[in-house]
């Protein structure tokens, strides 16, 4: 079956309110009624209602970086689902390797956060990605296998066949390093073949898996060839409209 690409810009701790409607301006000029892929854009949580307003009526959806499982509670500096759904918020990224690394965040809170994002009528990206000494160490397969069963255990096959998966390498975010062409074809094909296992081959052939690590336009034209890379989970990229734009016309 033929999945349409999802390239999403994760926007991270950068821009301002201002800064941010001055980007999703310029990409709504730039990208607004292209179609050939889905674009989101994941500003921070600030600039999420600004970003709302200038993507309104164009193709580009809205996503958030991370939220809370909880529907509402005495839950310092979170944000909920219910909030998020009120700005526009239509995707939640969940497990973001800078989500485990600095705040400890494990499969089963991610799994959780998925359901919570089901719920609400969400759809969210889900991240899962090897450290280089986990790579180096031939390790790969074991612990992207674990992520994967980790964060959609006991989760709704439907809601799972409609769902996102981000293979992000670790070593390749933010370092300029890029996974190669095969590489990123290998840990996709084995990401589906345990969604496959998991659910069924159906679900497998339905849910969407991108690529993040160091994407630029110069190299994802190639990524995208790759018959189970189905976008983009874009970080630095993202932040200037032309350089973001020209991932999403990768063609």
């Amino acid at each position: 079956m033929a999945r349409k690409p999802i390239i999403a810009g994760n926007w991270k701790m950068y821009k301002t309110q201002s800064e941010a409607a001055d980007l999703a301006n310029g990409l709504a000029s730039a990208v607004g009624t292209y179609d050939k892929v889905d674009v989101v854009v994941c500003p921070t949580y600030t600039s999420l209602e600004v970003v709302a307003q200038a993507i309104k009526g164009t193709n580009i959806k809205l996503g958030a970086q991370n939220c809370h499982f909880e529907a509402e509670g005495a839950f310092t500096g979170e944000i909920s689902l219910a909030m998020l759904k009120e700005i526009g918020v239509e995707f939640v990224i969940v497990g973001h390797s800078e989500r485990r690394q600095y705040f400890g965040e494990t499969d089963a809170a991610i799994n959780k956060k998925a359901a919570a994002i089901y719920k609400a009528g969400l759809t969210p990206i889900i991240c899962v990605g090897e450290r280089l000494e986990e790579r180096e160490g031939g390790k790969t397969s074991d612990v992207v296998t674990q992520q994967v069963k980790g964060c959609l255990a006991d989760l709704p096959a439907d809601k799972v066949a409609a769902s996102v998966i981000a293979y992000e390498p670790v070593w390749a975010i933010g370092t300029g390093k890029t996974a190669s062409k095969e590489q990123a074809q290998e840990v996709h094909a084995l990401i589906r073949k345990v969604v496959a296992e998991m659910f069924s081959q159906q679900v497998a052939d339905a849910v969407r898996i991108q690529y993040g690590g160091s994407v630029k336009a110069e190299n994802a034209r190639e990524l995208m060839a790759q018959s189970d890379v189905d976008g983009a989970l874009v970080g630095g990229a993202a932040l200037k409209a032309d350089s973001f734009a020209g991932i999403i016309k990768y063609e």
